[in-house]
């Protein structure tokens, strides 16, 4: 039986207009009726997830900034930090990525960008994922605990922006292509699918107790930790590929049909 359902945010839970769908608190009420813990999954900032489901703040298990922190009723249950020198690196070599390019130091305590970049159009991006923030004038002046480098290109070509760019960096650590336009860089003993495992270990769920729904590469090794993988209708085709399960599309609230697909299974 399903215990705890891990859920990957935009492209997935979320519609096109940033919205929860409809029924989703009803479905969290059921989920909670039969004892199956809910859990976020992105590469958002754990307070803009806070945010978004703040009457569930001491319900949700939440895995945030892409596995990097995990937290359950207020405590961290583990954290993966990049690392200051391997963020320094990072930042480095993204100098030469052009003006376009946004850079966000995520820490704990808060998320950071430059002065320099704080513009209408990249700040309105940021808050959508980061709404915990800071503006500053260097990173260097960044007195806080580094869990990964995210970097935004609002031409939404981040494979060939961002991430093509970043290939010295492969096989030292985890870089992982969020979406059209984020890149994340991380430690590289995480991702997703860490987390996934390391919640595992710590809560003692067993793989096949466990589902998880995604629509990006991001979500690749969730999917793969877990017994029950939806991939979205709207899905990457890679992660279709892998998927037991395709449900129908985020803006056709394809984690709740999946979620009822598991229930009139018995496995819920």
């Amino acid at each position: 039986m399903v215990k705890i359902i891990f859920c990957d945010m935009d492209g997935t839970l979320l519609t096109s207009e940033n919205k929860l769908p409809e029924g989703f608190d009803e479905m969290i009420a059921e989920l909670k009726r039969r004892n199956v813990i809910f859990a976020p999954a992105s590469g958002r900032q754990f307070f803009s997830l806070i945010r978004s489901f703040e009457k569930y703040s001491d319900e949700f298990l939440f895995l945030a900034e892409n596995g990097t922190l995990v937290m359950y009723k207020g405590e961290e249950i583990f954290s993966c930090p990049l690392g200051v020198e391997a963020a320094r690196k990072v930042l480095a070599a993204s100098d030469n990525f052009g003006k376009n390019i946004l850079r966000v130091y995520c820490g704990k305590k808060d998320a950071y960008i430059l002065r320099e970049q704080d513009t209408p159009e990249f700040r309105a991006e940021l808050e959508k994922y980061y709404t915990h923030n800071g503006i500053i004038d260097s990173f260097n002046e960044v007195d806080d605990e580094v869990l990964k480098i995210a970097l935004f290109d609002p031409t939404a070509n981040a494979k060939k922006n961002i991430y093509d760019k970043l290939a010295q960096f492969y096989d030292s650590l985890q870089v992982v292509l969020s979406s059209d336009y984020w890149v994340d860089v991380m430690s590289p003993s995480i991702s997703k699918g860490e987390a996934v495992k390391n919640i595992q270990r710590v809560m003692n769920f067993k793989p096949e107790e466990c589902a998880a729904f995604g629509d990006y590469l991001n979500d690749y090794e969730m999917l793969q930790a877990v017994g029950y993988n939806f991939a979205m209708a709207n899905a990457h085709p890679d992660l279709k590929k892998i998927s037991k399960f395709e449900t129908t599309s985020n803006d056709q609230a394809g984690v709740l049909v999946g979620i009822r697909r598991l229930i009139a299974y018995g496995l819920i």
